[in-house]
């Protein structure tokens, strides 16, 4: 049986142009760029070609964009860098500000501060727009308390529901009050248009391995003048924000993933990905009841989050392994978890429903051929086990 991958927010598959590009550096550009003989600027020049494309990609400067490990490691040095920078600098400034909504990498760490002394003010969802968070809410917070507040952190796109947030109100709210704004890009970059630059976003953090690069490998973008405290130390590499020597080969490949999805951008591939992704959810959903989250607001064209009442997620996803579907309950980081999405609760989605809830996520790969398939292969499982529940009930 052909498996089908939609869990593309969870991963994509490395193109092969990228994985040639790794496996060059891997073989003629092992040297450390840091050393300052031949073979060290060499794989130095690597590291740069790479950075001009990722900044090319995101519309920023080069300086301004700091290698990581992923976007985990990015919003971590976003987050924890501004705090322990600004309670050094002001003193006063120890609020931060997000969502219950957002990916564990902010929810959780946010969680962390709160034990660290800081106080997190975490926005509600705007009730027109589920997944996304209550702007009205963040100016009138800012109007009241933007001398205490150190950074506002908000997800440009929902790795779960697609949901998409208007950062560039976000960014201007926060400017005019001269607060800092952080944005976990991590699903925005490479699967829509990117310009840090025109938008007043002071850091944003992503990862190469959600559009089809190698894992192991993001970026931090830090508007310059704005200073972080490095959270890796040990070396004075990336001007002194990120210590360690640059994994090279996988900066190589980011740089090629970076240039082939701009390349993808200038075409229509998002509107014929969206076009594929309402076809599997309104079939599906029409087939089945389930119930599609957050589909009233602006959504990624590559994802879907679909609720099967009183069916568990965990069952759902089993059975569909086993006909050769991937997909993910909420996300891939928590897939061991019985528990419903947090980010789905924060939304106000009843527990029956969160419990069975599953994110199908398109990539540039997927072709209607699969869509169809996977479509008569999802609606097959789901009435497979509500027959069994009905039995087991009876």
């Amino acid at each position: 049986m052909q498996s089908i991958s939609l869990d593309a927010n969870a991963t994509t598959r490395p193109l092969p142009e990228v994985v040639e590009a790794v496996s060059r550096a891997m073989r003629e550009s092992w040297a450390n760029p840091s050393s300052v003989h031949r073979s060290g600027g060499e794989a130095k020049r690597v590291v740069e070609l790479a950075r001009e494309s990722v900044a090319k990609l995101v519309g920023c400067q080069e300086r301004e964009l700091v290698w990581t490990s992923g976007g985990t490691e990015g919003a971590n040095l976003a987050i924890r860098g501004t705090l322990e920078h600004l309670a050094r600098a002001t003193p006063n400034r120890r609020v931060l500000v997000t969502t219950a909504f957002e990916h564990s990498a902010v929810r959780e760490l946010a969680q962390r501060m709160e034990k660290d002394g800081y106080e997190v003010v975490w926005l509600p969802a705007d009730r027109n727009a589920h997944g996304t968070p209550d702007l009205e809410s963040l100016e009138e917070l800012l109007d009241d308390r933007s001398d205490e507040i150190a950074l506002v952190s908000l997800m440009w796109a929902n790795n779960e529901t697609g949901a998409i947030t208007d950062v560039a109100r976000a960014g201007a709210l926060c400017r005019e009050r001269g607060v800092r704004f952080h944005t976990d890009a991590t699903q925005w970059v490479g699967k829509m248009h990117t310009d840090f630059a025109a938008l007043q976003i002071d850091l944003a953090s992503f990862a190469a391995h959600k559009f089809h690069g190698p894992k192991g490998v993001g970026a931090l973008y830090v508007r310059r003048t704005i200073r972080v405290e490095p959270q890796c130390i040990g070396g004075p590499q990336e001007r002194d924000r990120r210590g360690g020597t640059e994994n090279v080969p996988a900066i190589a490949g980011f740089g090629v993933a970076a240039a082939l999805a701009q390349e993808w951008l200038a075409t229509d591939g998002a509107t014929r990905g969206a076009i594929l992704r309402d076809s599997f959810e309104t079939t599906v959903c029409h087939a089945t009841n389930a119930v599609p989250h957050a589909h009233t607001t602006p959504r990624l064209w590559n994802t879907s989050n679909l609720g099967f009442a009183r069916l568990e997620a965990e069952a759902i996803l089993m059975l569909l392994s086993e006909r050769g579907v991937d997909a993910s309950a909420g996300a891939a980081c928590s897939s061991g978890s019985l528990d419903p999405s947090p980010v789905l609760l924060a939304m106000g989605v009843a527990p029956e429903i969160a419990h069975g809830s599953i994110r199908f996520s398109l990539s540039r790969e997927t072709t209607k051929a699969e869509i169809e398939e996977a479509t008569s292969r999802v609606i097959a499982a789901v009435a497979r086990l509500r027959a069994s529940s009905s039995t087991a009930i009876s």
